[in-house]
Order: C-alpha cells, then sequence, then structure tokens
C-alpha cells in the first residue's frame, strides 16, 4: 500500500500551453443597471463555485476601491463588472452570490474592496493559501497555473491604473484571464490537499480568511516613509511627520496616492535639510518642479509647524509597541526570553519542514514571540494550547505546535 506524500505532486514537465485569450472571448463590460440584473440571473443559475477577482489602482488611487470586479461561474462564464459606473450598487449581484463559495487567489487582498461594495462570501477557497499548504514554494497564480494546469497566463497589467476609463481592450483580456481557471486551479489544488491530509486545515484557514476583521489603522503610519531610519533627531522626525500629514491630506482628498503627490524621498530630504524660507525649499530636489511650486506653501507651512513644537511634543525616536521588543534586542533584555524563542524558533522549524509547511504558515511568527516573551502561568501542553487559542491559533496549528512550545517554554531545571 503506497503511503501519501507531503511533497506535492511533480509537474509532468511538458511545455505549458500559452493562454493568450479566454475561450468564449472578453465579454463586453457591465455598466448599467439592466446589463448587472442580467449578469446576476446568469450567475444565479449557473452552478459550483463562483471564480472571484478585482482589479484596483493601487500606487495610482489613495482608496483602495475596485475598480473591476471579475466573475466565472460554470454555465454562466465570464463577467467583468465596473463598479464605479454603478455607482457601487450591485445589489443583484449580492443577491445572486449569496451561498455560494468563492474562489479568490490571495483573498486578503481582495475581500475588503468586495466588502465595500457589500459583496462577503458564505465560503471560501483561497488558492494562494492553498498552494502555501501543500508545500508550493512559489504560489503566484501564473506559477501554480502553469505547473498544476500547464497553461502560461498572459501577463503585464496587474499593476495598471484601472481607474482609467475607457479601460483598454487588452486590460480586459488580461483580467478575464485571471478567472478563467481559477475554478480548475481550485480543484486540483483540494485534491492535493486531500492528498496530503491537509484539506481540514486548509478549510480551517479559509474559514478565518473570510472572517478575518479589516486590519486596524496603525498608530503612527508616518513612521512607515522609505528612509525614515537615516533619522534620529525628534525634530527632524517631527517634519517628517508633518510633511506626511500635509501630505495624507491632499491625496486623501484628490484620491490620488501619497507618493504621487510627494515622493518619501522628498519628505525625509527636507525633514533633514529643514529649509527656512520659500527659496530654500524650491532648491531641493523635486521641490524644483511645477507641482511643487504650486503647494510650496503647504510643504512650508508644514516644515514651520514641526519647527515650533514644543520639546514635549515631539515624537520618541523609535515607536512604542504594545507588544514585545524586537527580537534582535531581547538577549540583552531578557536572556531567558531570548532562550525561549531560540528554543522555540528551533522546534517549529522541525514541525513546518516534517510537515513540508512554510513556518510562517504553522504558526504566526507575532503569535510565537509574544508567547515566548509573555509565556502563559501554565506551560504545560494544555495551559499552552489554551494560550495559542486566545492568540487566534486554529486548531489544526495547536495540535502541531502546542507539546513542542510547551517543551521550548518550560524552564531548564537549575544544575
Amino acid at each position: 500500500m503506497d503511503v501519501p506524500s507531503d511533497e506535492p505532486t511533480e509537474p509532468t514537465g511538458a511545455e505549458p500551453v500559452p493562454l493568450v485569450e479566454p475561450a468564449d472571448g472578453v465579454p463586453p463590460v457591465v455598466a448599467d443597471a439592466s446589463s448587472l440584473r442580467r449578469a446576476a440571473e446568469a450567475l444565479a443559475g449557473a452552478t459550483g463555485p463562483v471564480a472571484v477577482d478585482t482589479e484596483r489602482a493601487s500606487g495610482y488611487r489613495y482608496s483602495q476601491r475596485a475598480y473591476l470586479v471579475q466573475l466565472r461561474r460554470e454555465g454562466a462564464g465570464t463577467v467583468l463588472v465596473d463598479p464605479i459606473a454603478l455607482g457601487g450598487r450591485l445589489d443583484p449581484l449580492v443577491q445572486a452570490l449569496d451561498g455560494t463559495e468563492w474562489v479568490l487567489h490571495a483573498a486578503s487582498q481582495d475581500l475588503p474592496c468586495l466588502a465595500e461594495l457589500g459583496l462577503r462570501p458564505s465560503a471560501l477557497f483561497d488558492t494562494e493559501l492553498a498552494g502555501r499548504l501543500a508545500g508550493f514554494e512559489r504560489v503566484a497564480l501564473g506559477t501554480l497555473v502553469e505547473r498544476l494546469l500547464g497553461y502560461r497566463l498572459e501577463k503585464g497589467h496587474g499593476a495598471a491604473d484601472w481607474s482609467r476609463r475607457p479601460l483598454p481592450a487588452d486590460w480586459l483580456n488580461y483580467a478575464a484571464l485571471d478567472v478563467e481557471l481559477l475554478v480548475e486551479l481550485r480543484d486540483v489544488l483540494e485534491q492535493e490537499l486531500k492528498r496530503q491530509g491537509k484539506l481540514e486545515w486548509a478549510l480551517e484557514e479559509f474559514e478565518a480568511a473570510r472572517l478575518a476583521p479589516l486590519p486596524r489603522p496603525r498608530a503612527e503610519p508616518w513612521r512607515r516613509t522609505s528612509g525614515i531610519h537615516r533619522i534620529r533627531n525628534p525634530r527632524q522626525l517631527a517634519a517628517v511627520r508633518a510633511l506626511w500629514e500635509a501630505r495624507d491630506a491632499l491625496a486623501r482628498e484628490r484620491d490620488i496616492a501619497p507618493g504621487r503627490v510627494l515622493p518619501d524621498a522628498a519628505l525625509v530630504d527636507a525633514a533633514v535639510r529643514g529649509p527656512a524660507d520659500e527659496a530654500a525649499l524650491l532648491a531641493l530636489p523635486v521641490f524644483r518642479g511645477r507641482a511643487q511650486r504650486r503647494m510650496v506653501g503647504v510643504w512650508l507651512g508644514a516644515l514651520q509647524r514641526a519647527a515650533a513644537l514644543p520639546k514635549s511634543e515631539l515624537p520618541e525616536p523609535s515607536q512604542q509597541h504594545d507588544g514585545p521588543p524586537p527580537a534582535n534586542r531581547w538577549a540583552d533584555k531578557d536572556p531567558a526570553a531570548a532562550a525561549r524563542l531560540a528554543a522555540a524558533r528551533t522546534a517549529l522549524t522541525a514541525v513546518a519542514e516534517a510537515n513540508n509547511l512554510p513556518v510562517e504558515n504553522l504558526l504566526l511568527p507575532d503569535l510565537v514571540r509574544r508567547t515566548c516573551w509573555q509565556p502563559p502561568a501554565d506551560v504545560s501542553p494544555e495551559g499552552v494550547a489554551a494560550a495559542l487559542r486566545e492568540g487566534g491559533a486554529r486548531t489544526w496549528q495547536i495540535t502541531l505546535t502546542a507539546d513542542v512550545l510547551s517543551e521550548a517554554l518550560t524552564p531548564s531545571p537549575e544544575p
């Protein structure tokens, strides 16, 4: 009797077939209420899971709204919906998809903008997450389709400005191809997960992704400005913060990506140089441009506000965290915690390798750090399991990790 292997199925080695257009052609974009009703009726009368994808305009727009929604279901074919033309009113589609299983790739990227449109799945299958749990090292949609289905998808427009209207024909072709084989990929991955005995793990992960709340806003998002690591002076940090906040307000008002209003490098440069007047500011790279000359009063005003702040209102050199400090400081701050973390990482890596899983999917690194920094009072397997469950770990993760974490957290006996 053959024992199922945890190693993912190997590809056949055949040359992949280029898939340059959908089998049924690119459908017209649904952009009015009557077309939406007809599309919804077709989807409601079709069968099986629904492949779903969205196109946003990240890098061009401030918002993360969906500018195109792609759907495909057996019996209905592919549907391309323009939510902007429809004013975001997709009620017929919401009703048509109620109770269906959605198939998405990297669902966490698409679910928030779909929820803005009232679209929420009753059940979910995430092909990217399935690929990770099945042990595939590369889980991009095109890579999985090529390896498991033998087709090479058309590429090239994922980072385009999807707020553009009308959408070019080749962009729509690309968008339709993203859902062309998604259900077929789902079916192959489901069989692979069954073969490896991991399907129940995946179903737990899919449900957790489906029910995940929206990420909380960062306490100090300006600290993520690229290049800010060069600055330690609190007054200069205040200048970065003031410029970032001024830029963010403009970007939000105009619905433009902040980096297109003013690049991060310009914020940091102005904060470091501290120009005293308009002439000095306009002499800096980037600020010499026509667009920035028109906004010079905004940027100079932000710098002047930062310069006038009392010391008590200046930002701390580093962000305050509600969790443990960075792991590279543990050895100095708490050697025992550092030893626990090292033991836990070694043990979890071994478990992940034994089950052909990425260690970050076995257990979230942040949960591992928090548990090692401040272990539960009861470090027995049962106590650790309870702490992991409270931290959001799924049943399958707890089953695989509670024993080894308990051992890592148990103090070594005194010599």
